[in-house]
């Protein structure tokens, strides 16, 4: 016993001697200008401009409210038209306009008004998107200047959308499509859904599309074939009237329009690392990833055009 004891006292001293304190020098907190714009056919230029925040900052609404920036010079340009984009705040929208502003926010249109969220757009229509042109952002702020370009490509639709239904539940079922990728040196997608059936109050269960859990893809492995693959109902993970077990799926009755949207290198770099980061937080196991910009000048985010494409799904057995 004794032997013992001096055996396991020795391992631990031994332990302790190899101990080695390992000194972590963390870079401080710098703070950064963050843009994110787009454009798309038929639509005018968004740009929303704010500022990163520390990781030990409060987090409420006011302090996400304090991070949008106002007073900056930003400037697009098609290559034949250049136009100075002005700044409109979601508590002043010229009337008509909010529906359109609602969905380039992402906010739902009743919310708009007890908000004031500011961003860079205009109405002029010269400059509004059209595929095949290329459109180039600079952004003046604060004596320094930031730079971006992206393209509008020729939006690429589904051959045809479908759905199956679940073997357990038969009622709820993931949605399905048939694409058929062009053969070219490259394809990138977005997809983004919404259905539009009416709810019990005669609105529309979506006013804005939704993305994916996953919603950016490329061509890499499919360049010039025809292939299936299903998709989510993503608006069903936050909505508490869903049981669990059919989250995820759509239900017969549902209509559901899809929007498939064409992208450049640059902006599905930027969205695809960004839906990764998003989707991999909190996980101890997840691989740390930087996510690109494709804006020149330091400044974080991108400037991102779609070109999309929509079809329609009725979900009916």
């Amino acid at each position: 016993m004794k032997k013992q004891i001096t055996y396991l006292f020795l391992s631990i001293t031994l332990l302790i001697s190899c101990t080695k304190e390992v000194q972590i020098d963390i870079p401080g907190y710098e703070e950064q200008l963050v843009i994110d714009g787009q454009i798309e056919p038929d639509s005018p230029p968004f740009v929303i401009l704010t500022t990163t925040k520390n990781i030990y900052a409060p987090t409420d609404i006011q302090a996400y409210l304090n991070s949008f920036i106002s007073g900056a010079t930003i400037t697009v340009s098609n290559g034949t038209k250049t136009v100075v984009l002005d700044e409109i705040c979601t508590d002043n929208l010229p009337p008509g306009s909010e529906l359109m502003v609602a969905q380039l926010f992402g906010i739902a249109p009743e919310d708009l008004v007890g908000l004031k969220i500011c961003a860079y757009t205009t109405f002029d229509t010269d400059i509004w998107g059209e595929i095949g042109k290329t459109y180039t952002l600079k952004v003046e702020y604060a004596g320094k200047e930031y730079n971006s370009s992206t393209s509008l490509k020729t939006p690429i639709n589904f051959d045809k959308t479908f759905w199956k239904p679940d073997n357990i539940f038969p009622n709820y079922g993931f949605a399905w499509a048939t694409l058929s990728d062009p053969i070219s040196d490259y394809n990138a997608y977005i997809l983004e859904v919404k259905r539009i059936n009416l709810d019990l109050d005669g609105n529309e269960r979506d006013p804005l599309f939704t993305k994916l859990f996953n919603p950016a893809f490329n061509d890499e492995f499919v360049n010039g074939t025809t292939f299936d693959f299903a998709f989510d109902n993503p608006m069903s993970y936050g909505d508490n009237s869903i049981p669990n077990n059919v989250k995820g799926l759509y239900k017969i009755g549902d209509t559901v329009v899809t929007r498939l949207s064409q992208l450049d290198p640059l902006a599905y770099e930027f969205l695809e690392k960004k839906y990764v980061q998003i989707n991999s937080a909190g996980n101890p196991f997840g691989v740390p990833t930087n996510i690109p910009s494709n804006i020149k000048g330091g400044a974080l985010g991108a400037w991102i055009g779609y070109s999309p494409a929509f079809d329609t799904l009725i979900v009916k057995p």
